[in-house]
């Protein structure tokens, strides 16, 4: 089964995933504790990019430089710059944070798309991703403002009928500039219905691990190795030491903040 085929199949599976999920929360009123998704999150979430290194010796290489262990110097002083900026400027910091992540989340998407004209190709990522962003905001405003705020972003509100254009937008962009857009539908469907139903926590996980974190995975397992058995082994071998060490570091970090903040707190802070 090549690449396509299994990310076709994998959206009309979560697609059917979502609403089934969201029938049995809806009337049995039940949902995943918040714990049981930072596990997810700590997990699925982080092994997608637990190949960052391998990604990287393929950089230098292409630039001549040898020095692998650089790669991590700059990689770990990254991640301190982005925390020392968001200390000193939160809103700005948010904002960027929000559109690089809707990008992200755009283009690693669509990488089983066939996109109609390249021209439009990084507008598309950003207006596809901001679903995510979108979605939570305009059904669950004031649980998106309470996370926002224990950010250390203070926001009062949203123009709601702006929020709903722009997602409405999200959704005709899959059909406007994709070809056989049903597939890129159904993702959008997907997002709209678990931020509907489920608490935009929650509803973040299951995006974030099993639609956008696996179909990552899928591609990474594929840029390994042809055969799907063979790259899957090989991917779980590589991913294993920096997903271990990560969910490590989040571990210490819950530990350290959470005699300051209550657990929820700690866990919205130690996730963004």
């Amino acid at each position: 089964m090549n690449l396509k085929k299994i990310n076709n199949t994998y959206s009309i599976f979560l697609f059917l995933f979502s609403i089934f999920f969201s029938l049995i929360i809806e009337i049995f009123s039940v949902s995943p504790s918040y714990i049981f998704c930072f596990f997810l999150i700590s997990i699925i979430g982080i092994s997608h990019g637990a190949l960052d290194n391998f990604k990287g010796k393929k950089l230098f290489n292409y630039y001549g430089i040898k020095n692998y262990n650089l790669f991590y110097i700059i990689y770990i002083l990254i991640s301190f710059t982005v925390i020392f900026c968001w200390v000193l400027f939160p809103f700005v910091s948010l904002c960027l944070f929000l559109l690089v992540a809707a990008h992200h989340f755009g283009r690693e998407d669509s990488s089983h798309e066939q996109i109609k004209n390249s021209k439009f190709i990084d507008f598309y990522f950003l207006l596809k991703g901001s679903a995510i962003i979108l979605a939570p905001l305009y059904f669950h405003e004031n649980e998106v403002l309470q996370i926002f705020n224990i950010l250390g972003v203070v926001i009062r509100d949203f123009n709601n009928s702006l929020i709903l254009g722009l997602l409405i937008l999200s959704g005709l962009s899959c059909m406007l500039i994709t070809k056989k857009f049903y597939m890129s539908i159904l993702d959008y469907l997907t997002i709209c219905i678990i931020n509907y139903f489920l608490d935009p926590f929650i509803a973040f996980t299951i995006y974030f691990c099993f639609l956008h974190s696996i179909r990552h995975s899928f591609s990474l397992i594929f840029e390994i190795n042809k055969n799907f058995k063979k790259g899957f082994i090989l991917f779980v071998k590589k991913a294993i030491p920096l997903t271990l060490i990560t969910a490590a570091l989040y571990l210490i970090s819950i530990i350290y903040l959470k005699y300051n903040y209550g657990l929820n707190e700690t866990m919205y802070k130690v996730i963004f």
